[in-house]
Parts: structure tokens; C-alpha cells; sequence
């Protein structure tokens, strides 16, 4: 995987889902229950819930296909903590990039007891099981779960745009969409925010506008700022 951010603009996925014993997190059970036990007691919310991760990606033709396998968040957590040792894996996760009717991109903080607080990105989550049909990992509904956990938006309350980015960057592939609500910025926000008021456990805890390359923030990652640049530049 590259040091640097890659984008490749695809229109369809093709992302398989078939068992494999990931031999690393085999190897490093022990020490990756340790780990999850320490992360826990400063977090005591988190949860060791099955996830899926991917190998074998390959860009051809404006496809993006991979396969995906189920590991436990412990691992997966693991794995991003050591600075991603086994280099066949990697995180591939969908991204809603919410965009207003005045082209401000709506991102979220993340609430203090998440694995990644303090991160600003746009509604997302690693993919598991109930995301998979008939073999095939469902990226357009992980998002529109994630979207709706996160934010309160349906499906209906926005358009997809009819590509996908995907801003690979180190063992994490972004595979982002943007969906575009019929509202302006400060509406879209306090909307969300409103949602967000009448959560006991949100996952967010603000929301922020970018409206420009001025807006960006140093707890947003790199795959996010290469999206947004690319974006803008657009």
C-alpha cells in the first residue's frame, strides 16, 4: 500500500466475502486480548463485536474488487495500534461524504468513548456481518447504516453521486461517496446536531463544516483531507 494518498474513481464494487483464519492475528492472540483488556479500561464502552477486513484488492476497468474476511475488532484494533504489521490487509470501509446544497462537506467528531475519539471524518464504520448478502459485502447500505446511526439521515433525505473514491493511504482504502441533501450547511448542521441532542450514547460529539482546504483540522486523517483536496480542486 502507498505512503501517500491514491485515489481510484470507480463505479461498481465487486467485494466478496469468503472465511480465512488471518494467520497474524493467530500468531498474536495472546498479546491482542492484553491489549484489547488495557484499551477497554480506558474505554470501558468499547466492544469486542466481529468485524470485516479485505486482501487482494485490485482497480480495473473503474472496479474495485477485494475480498473481505470477519476478525474480531480486538485484532483489528491491534493491528492500527502496532502500525499495521501484516501489509496483505487491509481496512477497507465505505464513507458517506455529506455534502450541502451551498457545497459545504459535513463531517463529525468523534464522542470521547469511541476507539477513535477526537477524529473528524464523515459518517463511517468498518463493515461487518449484517452488512453481507448473499456473499457480498453491501458497501451502499453499510453507509446509509452508518449515516443514519450517526446523523439521522434516511436514504431519501440525499443523492449519491454515481462514483465512488476510493483514497487508498497506507493499509486503509476510504471507499467514499458523495451524497449530496437539499439543505445549506447550517441547516444540515443543526439538524444533525438536534439528532445528535436526543442520543443517550452518540458517536458524535460536533459536527464541523468544510467549506475549503482553510477549514481543515489536524484530528482529521489523511485519507480525508486527500478526498477534500481533490474535491476542491475538482
Amino acid at each position: 500500500m502507498p505512503t501517500s494518498a491514491v485515489i481510484h474513481r470507480v463505479t461498481a464494487l465487486d467485494l466478496k466475502v469468503q472465511p480465512w483464519a488471518w494467520p497474524w492475528a493467530e500468531a498474536r492472540r495472546a498479546e491482542i486480548e492484553a491489549h484489547f483488556a488495557q484499551r477497554q479500561r480506558e474505554r470501558p464502552k468499547l466492544w469486542n463485536g466481529r468485524v470485516l477486513l479485505a486482501r487482494d484488492a485490485a482497480f480495473s476497468a473503474g472496479k474495485l474488487s477485494s475480498v473481505y474476511f470477519e476478525a474480531d475488532f480486538a485484532s483489528l484494533l491491534a493491528w492500527r495500534d502496532w502500525g499495521f504489521p501484516d501489509g496483505g490487509v487491509f481496512n477497507g470501509f465505505g464513507m458517506g461524504a455529506l455534502r450541502s446544497a451551498d457545497g459545504a462537506f459535513v463531517l463529525g467528531e468523534m464522542a470521547r468513548d469511541t476507539a477513535n475519539a477526537g477524529r473528524i471524518y464523515f459518517p463511517a464504520g468498518t463493515p461487518d456481518l449484517e452488512d453481507v448478502a448473499d456473499g457480498k459485502l453491501d458497501l451502499e447500505g453499510s453507509v446509509a447504516r452508518e449515516i443514519e446511526e450517526e446523523t439521522g439521515l434516511a436514504a431519501d433525505d440525499y443523492r449519491p453521486a454515481p462514483h465512488w473514491d476510493c483514497v487508498v493511504l497506507g493499509a486503509t482504502v476510504a471507499i467514499m461517496r458523495v451524497l449530496t441533501v437539499d439543505m445549506s450547511g447550517e441547516t444540515l448542521r443543526a439538524r444533525i446536531e438536534a439528532n445528535l441532542a436526543r442520543q443517550e450514547h452518540a458517536e458524535l460529539s460536533r459536527i464541523h463544516l468544510v467549506r475549503s482546504a482553510k477549514d481543515f483540522d489536524v484530528r482529521m486523517p489523511g485519507f480525508v483531507t486527500a478526498f477534500l483536496e481533490n474535491e476542491f480542486g475538482a
